[in-house]
């Protein structure tokens, strides 16, 4: 866990891409746009990636403020990213786009989209796995991504498709759903 590894890397970028979950959010996205609630994609991904970055920082002295340790935060985590695996692969909805405002860059775009409960979640349960530096690599890739999928909506969604988007939410939905369950075993026999 304390050097830099690209199977790290590739694992904790998939974790974060699919908990992100732009492409999975591209109906919304477009959605936001036909309806002219104008956002920025420079600024929705620059705003997501500072605060996610510095939630990552600042988590573990949150976790001591409440005298927790990253084992229980990341079994909290894991059933977290359990119930958003489940949204994903099974088709729930619970967030409701209500926002009043013309602009959606912060509401719903950075949060609760991009830089959500899961994702917060997701970053401080991956340290228990990963170093901070291949976290951090994964973080800005994810957000390289979240950029030029908000900068190129319709095209992202001509190229993917509708039924490209369902398969990928499907797909990651699952494998957030492994995730979740290895995130558990693994740190839940360290509290027992």
């Amino acid at each position: 866990m304390g050097s830099f590894s690209f199977k790290e890397l590739a694992s904790a970028f998939i974790v974060l891409f699919a908990i992100i979950d732009v492409t999975g959010s591209l109906p919304i996205f477009v959605d936001l746009k036909d309806k002219h609630r104008s956002f920025s994609p420079i600024k929705a991904s620059f705003f997501s990636f500072i605060i996610l970055l510095a939630f990552f920082f600042v988590g573990e002295g949150i976790l001591r403020l409440f005298n927790l340790d990253e084992s229980s935060f990341a079994v909290a985590g894991s059933l977290v990213i359990f119930v958003i695996a489940c949204e994903m692969t099974f088709g729930w909805e619970l967030f409701k786009m209500d926002n009043p405002s013309g602009s959606a860059t912060i509401v719903p775009v950075i949060f609760p989209l991009l830089a959500g409960p899961g994702a917060f979640t997701t970053l401080l349960s991956l340290k228990a796995e990963f170093s901070s530096p291949v976290i951090i690599v994964a973080l800005t890739l994810n957000m390289v991504i979240v950029f030029f999928v908000l900068q190129n909506i319709y095209w992202v969604e001509k190229l993917i498709g509708k039924g490209g988007i369902y398969v990928l939410r499907k797909f990651f939905g699952i494998i957030l759903l492994a995730i979740s369950v290895k995130l558990f075993i693994g740190n839940i026999t360290s509290l027992l």
